[in-house]
């Protein structure tokens, strides 16, 4: 195996402390999470106590001022753990870095305290009922009032913690006649009257991530809460584009990581069960499959570090993220499917990790944009371009 020099041995150190948190505060009760559809709030706190939150914020907003790749360790091991129901990374590794980006300085001072510490708990609203990868084909209006206030209405769907949010990044047309230089980004608190919570959505995995719709009617959004204030009104579109391969690369090491810990769970499992006499890991067949498994994670593992090394620089593009994020999840659901095949009818119970993180994989090749959109990005780079 090659090893990788992406870590150094502070990351390393921080991987073992978070492994600790895991094992004190999330393995013991996950399962009882997904039973009930979400995860404790306490979690949350908890883990802004002990700094997991908001890592990569300045200092002076609660952070850590860390480097990047202490949040790629975390979504590692997060996905190598089959935490799915654990929102930590949206939180930290998107809302966050939109408010750092792009927020007014009185902005940042007002959410970035309260998300490193867990007592808000941040969302980003873009997918709609009939508006999921093209974000272009967004209906949510938030139209500008007389007072200077934005009266927004419409609805979200799918959206990774929308039942606990406290804080919500919507994405609407404040010029709907504009198109995509209409889109506009607004921060939605918990409260505001006419914002509602639907119900949590049953899934097919990810069966205690609080994903959840919301329903917005006649919200009347002060002036304060356009992200970027009056200078970024129209320009919501553009700040999408701009942090979407960060998004997409973290989906990508978190199916390599899942990917890596169903082979390793496969491969303890065929050296123990016996069939015909022998176990199931004598076999050619098993030997292969796994060997080529392997293979292709290794070479996934190469590029998405290659991908995180961009990133720190800022220099990761979106093709490449594009292509990072449509191999990776291509590549996770197809080991969890061969791993699942390798355990036999074990492998379709609920109680073994393997059939949890199967289910889990599906959803990779769809949020953060389709695995199809994927390719019409990278063939847009190619010079490609569609209709």
């Amino acid at each position: 195996m090659i090893e990788r020099t992406l870590f150094n041995t502070d990351h390393e150190a921080f991987r073992d402390s978070f492994r600790r948190f895991m094992d004190k505060e999330i393995a013991p009760f996950h399962e009882a999470w997904e039973d009930q559809g979400y995860v404790d709030r306490e979690v949350w706190r908890k883990a802004g106590e002990n700094g997991f939150l908001c890592m990569t914020m300045p200092e002076a907003y609660g952070g850590s001022d860390a480097d990047k790749l202490y949040s790629v360790v975390q979504m590692e091991e997060l996905a190598r753990g089959g935490f799915s129901g654990i929102g930590y990374g949206l939180h930290s590794e998107i809302v966050a870095p939109y408010i750092l980006h792009y927020g007014t300085e009185a902005q940042k001072q007002k959410y970035l305290p309260l998300l490193a510490t867990g007592e808000m708990v941040g969302a980003i609203a873009m997918s709609e009922p009939a508006a999921g990868s093209d974000l272009q084909g967004v209906k949510s209006t938030a139209l500008k009032q007389a007072d200077g206030s934005y009266l927004l209405n419409g609805s979200k769907t799918f959206i990774t913690n929308g039942w606990h949010a406290d804080l919500v990044i919507v994405v609407a047309k404040t010029d709907p006649a504009a198109g995509a230089k209409g889109t506009s980004l607004l921060l939605i608190e918990r409260g505001m009257p006419g914002f509602e919570k639907g119900k949590r959505l049953k899934k097919l995995g990810m069966k205690a991530q609080d994903t959840s719709e919301l329903f917005f009617d006649n919200v009347r959004v002060p002036a304060e809460n356009l992200l970027g204030g009056e200078a970024f009104e129209g320009r919501g579109f553009i700040c999408l584009m701009e942090q979407l391969p960060w998004e997409r690369l973290q989906i990508a090491i978190g199916a390599v990581a899942a990917a890596q810990a169903a082979i390793e769970w496969t491969v303890a499992y065929v050296k123990e069960r016996k069939v015909f006499g022998q176990t199931v890991a004598a076999f050619q067949n098993t030997r292969y499959k796994l060997a080529e498994m392997q293979t292709e994670v290794q070479v996934a593992r190469v590029f998405v570090d290659k991908c995180c090394e961009l990133v720190a620089v800022g220099q990761l593009d979106t093709a490449t993220a594009s292509m990072a994020k449509y191999w990776c999840s291509d590549l996770q659901c197809k080991v969890m499917d061969e791993c699942v095949q390798l355990f036999g009818g074990y492998g379709y119970m609920w109680e073994y990790p393997i059939t949890r993180a199967y289910a889990d994989a599906r959803v990779q090749r769809i949020y953060g944009g389709t695995n199809e959109i994927m390719k019409e990005v990278i063939s847009r780079g190619m010079g490609l371009g569609g209709r």
